[in-house]
């Protein structure tokens, strides 16, 4: 009968151990340009089934990811850039392939004007994969925003902001989120409010294939983390900018700042826009005080049928550079993995970098 006891309550501690950990993956942009679409086109609609396949089990693993969903879903025709509309299959795998969560807030999303955002929740919403960043209305803003996700027994509240959306500006009465203090101020004290367990801020913002933060970023991210943001992920560049965790100056908590994760799926071929970085962090609770465990870094590359000689786009993990892979391919990958890697040897700080098959 003691033994029993002691392997049940051998058993409930596993279990409450693993109840007080989270796992959060965070990737850069899902983008669909023509040559995406028209890749994934069938005689009967559009397969995105292969472009995710060999990062699925990775961001399956996680407790929750997250992604920056650099498209409209408005409709036909559909169209890449400059003015994005992605078939609605486009959303399907992005699910199917394990995003728990989309960040809407960026430069693209009024690309299809007031459709094309009001359609856009409705899909997620049909889905069930909660987003933020843009809202149909000031009520569902009120309703929703700071998101809050329970789960692990953690409660975590995000923010999502776009520095601007292309000149172009929100039909009344969408609400698109923009990086101004005064809003975001009363935003991360309504965060505040909600005792979450921590505050992660995903901001669309820097310039476009700069691979340094300039100086507005790293003051805002200071100036985040000062009104009580834990956590900051940053989009928009198109290429990955350095990640560093940051000690707080009151507190043995740590911060992690990521400037830019790069593109995630996208059919760009300049130098450093061809691949990205997936982040993962590990947060643990112990006494009701919350703390970043652990962080790390893996890079992907997104193979274009004209490289591969394949039917679509496929996400390639760091690892597959060891796999038998097209002449053209290896030369590209292998120089978006060394310029990527000198950038973080040279800048990152606390970060390190990880592998998966």
């Amino acid at each position: 009968m003691r033994l029993l006891f002691i392997l049940i309550l051998g058993i409930y501690s596993v279990t409450l151990s693993a109840q007080e950990r989270i796992t959060l993956l965070f990737v850069g942009d899902l983008m669909q340009h023509d040559a995406q679409i028209k890749a994934a086109r069938t005689p009967s609609g559009y397969d995105y089934s292969d472009c995710f396949k060999h990062v699925a089990p990775e961001i399956k693993q996680a407790d929750m990811a997250i992604a920056n969903l650099e498209v409209t879903l408005g409709g036909k025709p559909y169209r890449g850039y400059p003015s994005f509309s992605a078939p609605d299959e486009f959303l399907h795998a992005v699910k199917e392939a394990g995003f728990d969560v989309l960040l809407t807030a960026n430069n693209h999303c009024l690309d299809r004007g007031k459709r094309g955002l009001e359609r856009t929740a409705h899909l997620l919403d049909s889905l069930q994969v909660p987003f933020l960043g843009t809202y149909r209305n000031p009520e569902e803003r009120t309703q929703r925003y700071p998101l809050m996700i329970e789960k692990n027994g953690f409660r975590l509240a995000f923010l999502a902001y776009t520095y601007g959306t292309n000149g172009l500006k929100p039909s009344d009465p969408n609400i698109v989120n923009y990086i101004e203090r005064e809003q975001m101020k009363e935003d991360i004290l309504a965060a505040r409010r909600l005792q979450p367990d921590a505050i992660i801020a995903c901001m669309h913002w820097g310039l476009e294939y700069h691979s340094l933060p300039n100086a507005a970023q790293k003051e805002l991210a200071d100036w985040l983390i000062r009104q009580g943001v834990d956590h900051v992920i940053g989009s928009h560049p198109h290429v990955v900018q350095p990640m560093e965790v940051k000690p707080d100056l009151k507190t043995p908590a740590k911060h992690l700042v990521v400037y830019s994760l790069g593109n995630f799926i996208s059919n760009m071929s300049k130098v450093n826009t061809d691949g990205g970085a997936m982040v993962k962090m590990v947060l643990s609770k112990k006494g009701g005080i919350t703390r970043m465990e652990d962080c790390s870094y893996s890079l992907v590359w997104t193979s274009r049928p004209i490289l591969s000689k394949k039917t679509n786009f496929e996400l390639y993990p760091a690892s597959f550079i060891n796999k038998p892979i097209q002449n053209e391919e290896f030369r590209l990958f292998n120089r978006f993995l060394n310029n990527t890697r000198t950038l973080f040897d040279k800048h990152n700080i606390g970060i390190k970098e990880y592998f998966f098959e």
